[in-house]
């Protein structure tokens, strides 16, 4: 639609005003704010003054000069949540480069920093540097009072892989709420997350942060439903108490000399973390029209009350568990049922002997099974791999292959020899093939499907559904790997029927497809670290996914140490199915005191 009559049909109608959270082909996040601006319901001001840009809206006051924000206050309580940065010193707007080099872009070395009105709701920062310049948009939404920054940067320098946009002076008692790892609630200075960077949606599993004191706090979130790529820095070595919003450029890096793009919104709330939470959960819901998704979902999915994790295929686990817990109240994840040995041989699914029958057994006693499948990690030995193999994944900065290869029990990484990569089959050599590519979608249905009518399955699982990153060769068939992922996932579960889909982690795309996935823990995948103690307690994942997929554990749950009790519990608070990993029916007919709590919370 042209701006000039979208303008003229939004004058004729209230209804046509009150777009906020409507998305508009071919429109940013601020343009759309801008649209609306004649909305007489609510204020919002933007004014330039002496430099600075002062910025008020119903919910929230604040204050930016030469890009740092230097205030941010709540109407409702007067509570200040930026703690005076030094603007000589904190530089707002950087430029990242690879291995983590950061380029200042400010007026030092002969350069300036002019901030400009052009309009009453919107105002530009324009900074010209030595080695690079950029433009901070800066506009309010006068219907929800937020604050809205949009970042971007650019040099003549190749090689740009990000745009950073950072709060600093954040005030030192707020606990940051984040979904990583399904949720953390920290201080920005507690050591599990200073300095550290969370790649979106890979370890930043939703575009939000909360940040919360006593009463209330402040929030940050993008409403991005293109799949582009974001990370949040989260502190430094020198200050914890910095937040970096960073808007990615696609892969390949090498020759790119921009980045931005990318809005995030901001605000003050009054009340728990809840609060925000649910604000864009509601904007989540709208934008990829989710109550659809939530329909689809099956009843049995929500009364599953416990799950075990790389189930062993003995029958006699079967028989100990219809002791303990109606069968139909329980998920099985099924690893080992194919006549290749694990992670050897994908795409090809020909069930086992064994496998057959304890796949029969269970859905005659009617417990839920998921059978192990892969999403995008192939064999490259397999006959398949000639016809895919100029679309694996390559990392971004060094352009490797990657994937992953085992070897006396530790990863080692993908061969770069042609000849390696294809005679190594003992070594579980595995490569990641782009989602975004039909022909790699139809070849796995296919496979799947062979699988699912031979064996009258109605769930399966299908692994390393959360590897959705930016790469060196970002875009295949114009998607990235997190569009071309949610398109897999979405392709599996029409497959025949239909089918309930199991995955690897939990974000906003896979959740969309997902009714189970399996999870890590904060940075503990095969082994805690120390003070994983402190990454439970929040549950904003489940709270913002749940009605749609459920969680449970992924390993290290067999209770038999304190560790895996710990390991056990954090599950617990992040409100996942209680799960448990076992390897027989003694386990189960005489528990541990820690399988033994799980038992009695999925009967309780």
């Amino acid at each position: 639609m042209k701006r000039r009559k979208f303008l003229q049909t939004a004058g004729c109608t209230a209804s046509a005003v009150i777009l906020s959270h409507q998305l508009i082909p071919g429109k940013s996040d601020a343009d759309i704010v801008n649209l609306k601006s004649g909305s007489t319901e609510k204020k919002a001001s933007v004014i330039v003054k002496d430099n600075k840009v002062h910025i008020e809206t119903h919910s929230l006051t604040a204050v930016i000069e030469k890009g740092v924000l230097t205030s941010l206050k709540s109407v409702m309580t007067g509570e200040e949540f930026i703690e005076k940065p030094d603007t000589d010193k904190f530089r707002a707007l950087q430029l990242l480069y690879c291995n983590n080099e950061i380029i200042q872009v400010n007026e030092e070395k002969f350069g300036s920093i002019e901030s400009y009105q052009v309009s009453g709701q919107r105002a530009e920062i324009v900074f010209h540097s030595w080695d690079g310049d950029g433009v901070i948009l800066i506009s309010a939404d006068p219907d929800t009072g937020d604050l809205l920054i949009e970042p971007s940067a650019y040099s003549s320098r190749p090689g740009v892989r990000a745009c950073r946009w950072s709060i600093s002076g954040i005030k030192s008692g707020l606990e940051l709420i984040a979904p990583f790892f399904q949720g953390i609630k920290l201080k920005l200075d507690d050591p599990l997350i200073r300095n550290n960077r969370w790649e979106w949606p890979h370890f930043w599993e939703a575009g939000l942060a909360i940040l919360q004191s006593g009463t209330g706090g402040f929030w940050i979130h993008t409403r991005d439903n293109r799949y582009r790529f974001k990370a949040i820095q989260t502190g430094t070595n020198d200050n914890p108490f910095i937040i970096g919003l960073d808007s990615e450029a696609y892969g390949p890096v090498n020759d790119n000399l921009s980045a931005g793009g990318i809005c995030w919104r901001m605000n003050t709330y009054q009340g728990d973390w809840h609060v925000p939470a649910e604000k864009y959960r509601q904007w989540y819901w709208k934008a990829y029209n989710l109550e659809f998704e939530e329909q689809r979902r099956q009843q049995w999915i929500y009364d599953t009350k416990l799950a075990i994790s790389w189930c062993p295929g003995k029958p006699d686990i079967l028989d100990a568990l219809a002791k303990k817990i109606s069968p139909k109240k329980v998920l099985l994840h099924f690893p080992n049922w194919r006549t290749d040995r694990y992670d050897e041989n994908y795409p090809t699914y020909i069930a086992s002997e064994n496998g057959r029958v304890f796949i029969k057994k269970c859905q005659e006693m009617g417990f839920h099974v998921m059978p192990h499948f892969n999403s995008i990690d192939m064999d490259p030995s397999h006959p398949v791999y000639a016809r895919v193999r100029d679309f694996q994944y390559r990392s971004l900065e060094e352009n490797k292959l990657q994937g992953w290869s085992w070897y006396e029990n530790r990863v080692i990484g993908v061969p770069e020899s042609n000849a390696n990569r294809l005679n190594n089959r003992d070594k579980k050599v595995m490569v990641k093939i782009h989602p975004g590519l039909c022909t790699w979608r139809s070849i796995l249905g296919e496979n799947i499907h062979k699988a699912v009518s031979e064996l009258s399955l109605d769930t399966v699982f299908i692994d390393v559904t959360l590897c959705i990153w930016n790469i060196h060769n970002c875009l295949v068939e114009s998607m990235t790997p997190t569009e071309g992922m949610k398109r897999l996932i979405e392709h599996v579960g029409r497959l025949g029927t239909g089918l309930v889909v199991g995955g690897e982690g939990l974000n906003e795309i896979t959740a969309q497809g997902e009714s189970f996935a399996q999870v890590h823990l904060f940075k503990s995948w095969q082994s805690s670290i120390e003070g994983l103690e402190r990454a439970g307690g929040c549950d904003l994942n489940e709270y913002l996914f749940g009605k749609l997929c459920r969680t449970l554990g992924y390993s290290g749950l067999s209770g038999i140490n304190k560790d895996e009790e710990l390991r056990m519990q954090i599950h617990l608070e992040h409100n996942a199915i209680p799960t448990i990993t076992i390897d027989s029916a003694e386990e189960i007919s005489n528990p541990n005191p820690a399988v033994k709590r799980m038992l009695d919370i999925a009967t309780g």
